[in-house]
């Protein structure tokens, strides 16, 4: 819920959101402080997540990062649980919250401690990474119960020689890259069980049957809090998916309001990350295309080829429409199609630059979660410029209809009642006791909303 300025006032969940919002409709029956917000909410967003587990994630992110006043909850320092490994010879692998250091690769957050507890039982069972401190492992004679049970490797007493190797499978098993683990392990435990070591055969077996697992529960990393995200390399896997070179990628997506405030914006990226320096917002300029997808996408390319940077690839949110007019925009720049199906982060699908469709692209291979990690941060991208037009829109439309109503005295306005409707409500007196405002102005402030001669 946001205020007339566009400052972000209260953040909620709820699996029906029709249901919770008309919880707010009848001001009289909320709690005082609920009803001093509602007097000042001027327009409600929402993002629908395809779990409820990444339902709290974004809560929790909206409110460390924006702190809106009518939260309580989640503002006093405390986080969702995550997972780390250590800058260490023998990484440890171990559970915290707070705040992210440069000495640790940092996966999560997880929306509750169990999820994360399951984490780190199929990391120690498939990977053998050491949980202990490091002045415990110094201390040790002979190994202790986990590994005794299988769960640690004990390097603290035993001389490693793939515990590297099972680190980098850890870290791809936090990065959701799981999938091509499990493939290397079916062709070993074929392997083992042709050479009738059924032992070892079942010891892949129950690696296989915990990743799996891991997988189905959807962990992924969040990449804006890993320290471990390598863009070259996913960049490359990309280059090699598409069978070209890759210096500067660009990202559209459009934004509007049933056609009002038609907005439009392209981030871009490359092998050292998302490059801030050519991301591009557009306003529209031929308003008859307001409201239309495919006609705003035809303009925010064209201009973005003609003035913006040189691009190797173009990615658009959409289908073989929004395929189709940016390859008749941009025809010599290949196009690539990213299409949500009809379940947002379950189904997505891609159009490839030759115009056929992928479907195959595993949900949890790092290539697919870069493709969904750009897609992301262009919808935020636009998402966000469209909220400041819409908010700045909103402000000013009504007040600077008004005579002698300049930006100091409609900032102080919005300052003391929050909200352009709260202005129109407000009686004589209270007008006059907006700082700064003066009789002549408020009286005539009164006279335009209650279409009164004073």
């Amino acid at each position: 819920m946001y205020d007339a300025e566009g400052t972000l006032l209260y953040v909620g969940k709820a699996k029906n959101l029709s249901n919770r919002l008309h919880q707010y409709l009848d001001i009289s029956k909320l709690e005082p402080h609920k009803q001093v917000m509602r007097s000042l909410v001027a327009r409600v967003e929402w993002d629908i997540t395809a779990t409820e587990s990444d339902a709290l994630l974004l809560e929790q992110h909206l409110i460390k990062t924006q702190k809106p006043k009518y939260n309580i909850m989640l503002t006093d320092g405390k986080m969702y649980p995550m997972i780390a490994l250590t800058k260490h010879e023998y990484p440890r692998l171990l559970k915290f919250r707070g705040k992210i250091s440069q000495r640790r690769d940092v996966y999560g957050p997880y929306p509750s401690v169990s999820a994360l507890n399951e984490t780190i039982k199929t990391i120690q069972k498939v990977c053998k990474i050491r949980t202990c401190t490091d002045t415990f492992m110094r201390n040790r004679t002979r190994p202790c119960l986990l590994y005794q049970i299988g769960r640690c490797s004990a390097p603290c007493t035993i001389q490693q020689s793939d515990y590297e190797r099972n680190v980098q499978l850890a870290r791809k098993i936090l990065t959701g890259d799981s999938e091509p683990i499990i493939a290397d392990l079916t062709k070993e435990m074929k392997k083992h069980s042709d050479n009738m070591d059924f032992e070892a055969a079942a010891a892949c077996r129950d690696k296989i049957a915990e990743l799996t697992h891991t997988s189905n529960r959807g962990i992924r990393r969040n990449h804006a809090h890993s320290t471990n995200f390598n863009w070259d390399e996913n960049v490359k896997k990309l280059e090699k998916w598409l069978g070209f070179k890759i210096k500067c990628a660009g990202v559209f997506d459009n934004s509007h309001l049933f056609g009002k405030n038609p907005v439009g914006a392209m981030i871009t990226f490359g092998h050292e990350g998302f490059i801030k320096s050519g991301y591009r917002h557009f306003k529209l300029r031929d308003s008859a295309r307001a409201g239309n997808d495919i006609a705003m996408m035809e303009e925010f390319v064209s201009r973005a080829v003609e003035r913006g940077p040189k691009l190797d690839l173009i990615i658009v949110d959409g289908g073989p429409a929004q395929w189709n007019i940016a390859h008749k925009t941009a025809p010599n720049i290949p196009i690539l199609g990213v299409t949500k199906g009809e379940v947002r982060d379950g189904d997505e699908h891609f159009i490839m630059p030759d115009g056929s469709v992928y479907r195959d692209l595993p949900k949890d291979s790092s290539l697919f979660l870069l493709l969904r990690a750009v897609r992301d941060e262009a919808h935020r991208f636009v998402i966000t410029f469209h909220r400041t037009i819409r908010a700045k829109t909103m402000t000013s439309s009504v007040l600077d209809e008004i005579d002698g109503i300049g930006p100091t005295r409609k900032k102080a306005l919005l300052t003391h009642f929050g909200s352009v409707r709260a202005i129109s409500d407000a009686d004589l007196p209270a007008l006059l006791r907006v700082p700064g405002l003066g009789k002549s102005a408020a009286e005539k402030i009164y006279a335009y909303f209650h279409s009164e001669v004073i």
